[in-house]
């Protein structure tokens, strides 16, 4: 599978598919979050957070003016929001590529303003605002590691659909 769309129709649900996707990820994975601000990017983030294991007590917020958040779980979680980011070269001046490349997992938020430093081989999740509290979260898996854990997140996603009434 190299992509899967869900309908998720309330924040809940959101942050239920963010712990189903942080559950399976692996080290060295990359999800680049696309949507306008308000679109829920952080409130994934923060599912995402917990399936990595990551305690419900800490907040994962967004750093949007730090540029990158690092937290502990099963995996490490660099979290970044390019949201500042005027310029691909502004980069430098940051350790971007000890977040994306060290071992753990990285969520960017704002991935665009990477330019072509944003790495070809991730998952892209687009979230789009379908209403108050909904959204339309499409995930595509560019690479064949992303797509073999993209099968799994699905056949999760079948299993749990009767605990999200609406959602899928």
């Amino acid at each position: 599978m190299n992509s899967l769309t869900i309908h998720s129709p309330s924040e809940e649900f959101s942050l239920e598919l963010g712990r189903m996707i942080g559950s399976i990820l692996r080290p060295g994975d990359i999800l680049a979050l696309h949507g306008e601000l308000g679109a829920g990017k952080t409130l994934l983030a923060q599912g995402i957070a917990r399936g990595l294991g990551i305690p419900a007590d800490i907040p994962i917020t967004s750093p949007t003016f730090t540029f990158i958040n690092e937290y502990e779980g099963r995996l490490r979680l660099c979290h970044l929001d390019l949201y500042r980011l005027g310029e691909p070269d502004e980069l430098e001046t940051l350790p971007w590529r000890e977040a994306l490349f060290g071992g753990g997992v990285a969520v960017i938020e704002w991935p665009e303003r990477m330019g072509t430093l944003l790495p070809k081989e991730r998952w892209d999740v687009r979230i789009e605002v379908t209403g108050e509290d909904s959204r339309s979260i499409s995930i595509a898996a560019l690479g064949e590691k992303a797509r073999t854990r993209l099968d799994a997140l699905g056949a999760e996603l079948a299993r749990t659909s009767e605990s999200f009434p609406g959602g899928r």
